[in-house]
């Protein structure tokens, strides 16, 4: 009795879908590079084939439209976002709140300081594009819910979890405004100071909510 699927044809010794997901890297790669030097507005179906290379069958392979491919991009950074501060976090899970908070603003800060796609993809100018809009809208939502989760084992207890929610929301919507700020030379400081006072705004909005030992000064920046 013969199988009823036979082994993957393999081409250059990949498989089809090795080389269908190859192709699809190899497109979101060339949109990160264009919306870095150009804005998201330059990020266009042609554009990003003439820089992959690649014809316009493959753009559709993988993508149903542009929205599809901007959103994409989006995902990606913003993942890997949360993925290296939720590690900073991790690893400083025996310190205090604000010692926490303090090193995921100076992993942050310094990130998108060495790593500018990053900050041109989440903190550049969206306007014009509802698919941007709407991601940006639900990440800074996803982020309040991390902050907020993160925060309950410093709580005081009683705590108003909608003033909470609040104040977080506060702390991060502010937080986007300083990036965008401080990007286009508006906020004139250097990436630690900026860090510093940045802390020192999050104590101020978390006196209310955290229990005395969870707000204890932060220690020295970690170096790596």
């Amino acid at each position: 009795m013969s199988s009823s699927a036979g082994p993957a044809r393999r081409y250059g010794g990949k498989t089809a879908d090795e080389r269908r997901q190859e192709r699809r890297g190899v497109l979101v790669g060339s949109a990160v590079e264009i919306w870095q030097e150009q804005g998201w507005a330059a990020v266009t179906m042609r554009g990003v084939c003439a820089r992959a290379r690649l014809t316009d069958r493959y753009f559709y392979e993988s993508f149903a439209n542009r929205d599809e491919l901007l959103a994409t991009v989006w995902d990606q950074i913003r993942d890997q976002t949360l993925q290296m501060l939720l590690g900073v976090i991790g690893a400083r899970a025996e310190h205090s709140a604000l010692d926490q908070l303090h090193a995921a603003l100076h992993a942050l800060v310094h990130q998108l300081q060495a790593e500018p796609r990053w900050a041109q993809i989440l903190f550049g100018d969206h306007s014009g594009s509802a698919v941007l809009e709407q991601r940006r809208r639900q990440t800074v939502q996803q982020a309040t819910d991390i902050m907020v989760d993160l925060a309950r084992p410093f709580l005081r207890d009683g705590v108003d979890d909608r003033a909470l929610r609040t104040n977080v929301l506060l702390g991060i919507g502010g937080f986007v405004e300083i990036m965008l700020a401080w990007r286009s030379g508006l906020v004139d400081l250097d990436a630690d100071t900026l860090v510093d006072q940045l802390t020192e705004v999050s104590q101020s909005l978390s006196h209310n909510f955290l229990r005395p030992d969870s707000r204890e000064d932060h220690p020295a920046p970690p170096t790596a």
